[in-house]
């Protein structure tokens, strides 16, 4: 943001634009884009389809969500592959930008430097599937827990009074 600033005030008030704005916007678009992504799984950010899930309970619940980690571990696995096999053929062809000639390879190492914590957190957070499989009971740990409506809404208003 302060780099799109400094571009459009250097180029209307001084007639100095950023040399290579745009192909530093476009490196840093990676890491913007896919760092977060561990931590947003963490949360339980990403869309779901819980249309199946609001109606199991118990080991039901557990072993559904072990079934969509598992298939997700197999996915972001194949994506850490292709992902690496796209950044070493840019590392060895010396891929860069077209207008200031930036090496690439440093923005396509993030992406499987990325999923690969993603696919240590699924691996996390399946251990904790396993577990609450075998021990119901047990409180939940180590994996997003799904709220109602009424319980998400309390929580951010509870969240809100705190931070005043």
């Amino acid at each position: 943001m302060f780099l799109g600033i400094a571009q459009v005030l250097g180029r209307t008030l001084f007639d100095l634009p950023i040399s290579g704005y745009i192909d530093l916007v476009e490196l840093s678009m990676a890491s913007f884009a896919f760092l977060g992504i561990a931590y947003c799984q963490r949360q339980g950010g990403h869309v779901r389809m819980e249309m199946v899930l609001k109606f199991a309970r118990g080991r039901g619940q557990w072993a559904l969500e072990a079934f969509g980690t598992l298939v997700a571990l197999g996915i972001i696995a194949v994506l850490i592959c292709y992902g690496y096999e796209h950044f070493l053929r840019a590392w060895r062809f010396g891929d860069s930008t077209i207008d200031a000639e930036l090496p690439v390879w440093p923005s396509k190492l993030v992406v499987p430097v990325a999923f690969s914590l993603l696919w240590l957190r699924l691996l996390l957070q399946l251990a904790g599937y396993v577990r609450l499989m075998l021990r119901p009971e047990t409180t939940p740990v180590a994996v997003p827990v799904l709220l109602s409506a009424e319980e998400l809404a309390a929580k951010e208003i509870e969240e809100s009074a705190e931070r005043r």
